[in-house]
């Protein structure tokens, strides 16, 4: 699906944020999703090494 998204569609998405949110608060928002997505990998590395230990230890 994010295959079709060229660079027009993407101009066009990023000047829908800006006046959304407004040119102040778009640093704001970059680090709150930055630190979501690493939050979000730190739990997927966490859950995959839940599921290695339960491995192990069933064998």
């Amino acid at each position: 699906m994010l295959k079709n998204i060229g660079g027009p569609e993407l101009i066009v998405i990023l000047v829908v944020v800006l006046l959304l949110f407004g040119a102040a608060k778009l640093p704001q928002l970059a680090r709150s999703i930055g630190a979501s997505a690493k939050e979000f990998r730190k739990g997927v590395e966490e859950g995959a090494d839940a599921v290695d230990d339960q491995e192990d230890s069933a064998v």
